[in-house]
């Protein structure tokens, strides 16, 4: 059986042919246009999906969303990077349109469902999926189902308070820590320390393995806030598997891992520290995990 993923963001839209194995058969690309408003955007998927060899016998269609999302109205409940589409039918438009399931999620909980059931999550009851690129994000899926919340924010991670004596910064909660260890929190501090060398987070990675000590700072500070963010999900939820992605994560794992892991150890009861850290392994987990959202919502 084939499902139709779509990962629909800001700048791009894409429509991909995915089966029931997470195999991705057929991708269809397009930019988003959204500056020529929702229905410019709408008729633009609609036709996308018709260029999808087979699309008359797929038996759902799944989206993931930048932001919150609605999953019982099935509509975003913030659309920041979609203007215009805060409370919009998208999910029952497309349904109605190709008379099957339709489905729509967040981003990241979007490519947690589709490492937890078709990457490096498969096979384990609970995954809890963390993705460390620019910003931090989350996902936990259960037995095979997102677990979204009432208000579609479950799972979101990045406004957790690991040190409440830290500098106050943007919106979000003082010492959060998306504002602390993600890939811009990074440049930041590389930038505070080593001026405007620092253009990406692997700069101030490459001055810690030239052992400078500032960097291997900053780096031992990110390895322990983020175990200390691990063992706050881990005492919550208590997944047999913690998936971590993103760009951070795929460019310097062996560089921060390990230590990582070392410190969550020590934070958490005897008897949760059987649970397994792995990363990623799906190409492409955000449109397999949209595609996989008809399997999910239809058990």
């Amino acid at each position: 059986m084939n499902y139709i993923g779509i990962d629909l963001g800001g700048t791009n839209v894409r429509v991909a042919l995915v089966n029931e194995d997470g195999n991705v058969l057929q991708v269809v690309k397009q930019a988003t246009e959204i500056e020529h408003g929702t229905a410019h955007v709408m008729s633009k998927i609609k036709s996308m999906i018709r260029e999808i060899k087979g699309y008359e016998s797929i038996k759902g269609i799944g989206l993931g969303v930048p932001g919150p999302v609605d999953t019982k109205n099935r509509c975003l409940l913030l659309s920041s990077n979609l203007p215009g589409f805060t409370n919009y039918p998208i999910a029952q438009e497309i349904e109605e349109e190709f008379n099957v399931p339709t489905f729509i999620d967040n981003d990241a909980n979007v490519a947690g469902l589709g490492e937890a059931t078709q990457g490096a999550g498969k096979g384990f009851d609970s995954t809890y999926y963390v993705t460390i690129s620019t910003g931090i994000g989350g996902a936990f899926v259960n037995e095979g189902k997102v677990v979204a919340g009432k208000y579609g924010h479950a799972g979101e991670i990045g406004n957790l308070i690991i040190d409440r004596n830290r500098e106050t910064l943007n919106h979000m909660n003082t010492g959060a820590i998306e504002n602390e260890a993600s890939g811009t929190a990074l440049v930041r501090k590389g930038v505070a320390h080593f001026g405007d060398e620092v253009k990406h987070a692997g700069h101030v990675f490459d001055k810690a393995r030239e052992n400078n000590p500032e960097a291997i700072q900053i780096i031992k500070e990110m390895q322990y806030d983020l175990a200390v963010m691990f063992s706050m999900i881990a005492h919550v939820v208590d997944p047999a598997v913690f998936v971590i992605g993103g760009g951070v994560t795929e460019k310097e794992k062996d560089s921060f891992l390990n230590q990582m892991i070392e410190h969550f150890m020590t934070l958490v009861h005897p008897g949760m520290k059987g649970v397994q850290f792995k990363t990623a392994e799906l190409e492409e987990p955000g449109i397999v995990g949209a595609a996989m959202l008809p399997i999910a919502n239809l058990k």
